[in-house]
């Protein structure tokens, strides 16, 4: 009796496990750019590839005062409301990257609607443009809104693998950078709009303004390596 009451939680053990394996869409198979394309565009920009199963984004690095972007890119087969996101990044010294959600096209850019997941090397940014950054500015900061909790964040130097995940949903958004949890906020509540209206988005009134959209990478003119992008709906 008892060994078949062990088998029965076993087996109920491994479904859970199937299940929550069967619920993650996998964004990146480490193949191809399948999926993929450029933010109002129709195909993959050249410089996005698939090297050694990464999605890399292959470039020379830029400065802050010389970097244009432009070539940001939506996995676009499917928008997304309440969801979890996990992906791995790493970055060379002073890299900058970041990732959008919400995302809806006939913008300049992604970060002119949508929020943003800060993908940085803190020091080596800082080190490289000889400025010093806000805390709103460092990685795994929801970006000029909500400041990551520096005294948790455990940041891998340049060249190291980082791994991310952003739990959003109506009623709460928590933001993670290896396994701590850094920040969390309640999307549009009072305390968001007071954020939204600080005056740091009056060049792009529409911040904001969607609730569902596509998961976005940001080309920032410095390489950026992705790896294990997988998203799970709410």
């Amino acid at each position: 009796m008892r060994f078949k009451l062990y088998y029965l939680l076993f087996i109920l053990v491994i479904g859970c496990n199937t299940n929550n394996n069967r619920d993650w869409i996998y964004l990146f198979d480490g193949k191809s750019t399948d999926g993929w394309r450029a933010y109002n565009g129709e195909t993959i920009p050249e410089k996005w590839a698939v090297i050694d199963g990464n999605l890399t984004f292959n470039t020379d690095l830029k400065l802050e005062k010389d970097w244009k972007g432009g070539e940001d890119i939506i996995y676009h087969k499917e928008q997304f409301e309440s969801f979890e996101l996990y992906l791995e990044w790493k970055l060379p010294k002073g890299g900058n990257s970041g990732v959008f959600y919400n995302v809806q096209e006939g913008y300049e850019v992604p970060y002119a609607v949508s929020p943003e997941y800060q993908i940085l090397d803190d020091n080596g940014w800082e080190e490289l443009n000889n400025a010093k950054l806000e805390s709103w500015q460092k990685a795994g900061a929801d970006y000029a809104m909500y400041e990551p909790d520096l005294s948790k964040k455990k940041l891998n130097p340049a060249g190291q693998w980082n791994n991310s995940r952003i739990i959003y949903t109506p009623e709460k958004a928590q933001y993670f950078l290896n396994g701590e949890l850094l920040l969390e906020f309640v999307p549009f509540s009072e305390d968001w709009y007071e954020r939204r209206n600080s005056g740091r988005w009056d060049e792009f009134p529409d911040y904001g303004k969607y609730k569902k959209g596509y998961i976005a990478l940001q080309d920032h003119d410095t390489p950026i390596w992705f790896k294990n992008i997988k998203i799970k709906k709410l």
